[in-house]
């Protein structure tokens, strides 16, 4: 999940926390091997590889090709899986290495959904293109695990690298405490949340970026354009019933840029946003 991931269950019942903790382990091992752009022995990596070639996938890659379309769909092109191709030229590491106009149009080329051939449960890329899981994999994970969690206690709390999933209070009825980073002081929190049950996920630049001639570049990229959205906030944080619908929310916030609060206020949901 390139991130720590952590369990927290309030329970003294030993076995059920050992139960949770297997089951989460076993989950989100699963789903790194299964998704991640990383590896060079699954599903993924196939399709990235194909060369054209079309490639017959599984339910549960079909289910995140779907979720993964409707997300295009929502966003205007905005939020777009074949986007990925751009981390070969944009390295948010904290530098000011920013690409030049002709580095990203070259790249850019290899972007877009829509030239995807997707016909459940075949997908074909052009050669060169490629497809990453990486916007909505960590709170597809959390989800699945807390799935098979619930079985076990609901008392429990987890969080893959800042999204997280709560499946009920803790043991004495009151709310988990979590507290939203500062955009500007890393590991404090500007605000504590009181979650008692949902999902809460965060979008923003504090750890990943670029600074150059006093300008921030954030990590989230328009594939329109192939830069980072221009106007986005620093930070944005959803509640929302799962940690799979935050996220969403939380993401597709940050590539509306300047009208971030509008869309998140029109989608009804709490959410806390830092400029």
């Amino acid at each position: 999940m390139a991130s720590t991931c952590e369990v927290h269950v309030d329970t003294a019942d030993r076995e059920d926390a050992s139960r949770v903790l297997g089951s989460v382990t076993a989950e989100a091992q699963r789903i790194e091997a299964k998704f991640s752009r990383y590896r060079a022995d699954n599903i993924v990596h196939a399709i990235n590889t194909a060369a054209g070639d079309p490639v017959t996938v599984d339910e549960e890659t079909a289910r995140l090709i779907d979720y993964a379309a409707q997300l295009f769909d929502l966003s205007e092109g905005k939020f777009d899986i074949t986007s990925g191709v751009l981390r070969r030229i944009w390295r948010f590491d904290g530098s000011d290495r920013v690409p030049s106009r002709e580095q990203i149009d070259g790249v850019k080329r290899l972007v877009g959904w829509r030239r995807v051939r997707w016909e459940r449960p075949v997908i074909a890329l052009e050669p060169g293109m490629e497809i990453d899981f990486g916007g909505i994999g960590k709170e597809y994970a959390v989800d699945r695990a807390a799935a098979l969690s619930a079985p076990f206690t609901e008392r429990c709390l987890l969080n893959f690298g800042g999204d997280l999933r709560a499946l009920g209070p803790r043991a004495n009825g009151r709310p988990w405490q979590v507290g939203i980073e500062a955009v500007d002081q890393l590991s404090t929190a500007s605000r504590v949340v009181e979650l008692y049950r949902g999902g809460l996920a965060t979008s923003g630049d504090s750890r990943r970026y670029l600074l150059k001639d006093g300008r921030r570049y954030g990590h989230i990229l328009d594939p329109t354009t192939g830069a980072p959205v221009v106007g986005a906030p620093r930070s944005v944080t959803v509640l929302a019933e799962t940690c799979t619908q935050a996220g969403m929310l939380a993401t597709l916030a940050m590539l509306h840029g300047q009208v971030a609060e509008a869309f998140l206020e029109a989608q009804g949901v709490r959410y806390w946003c830092y400029r």
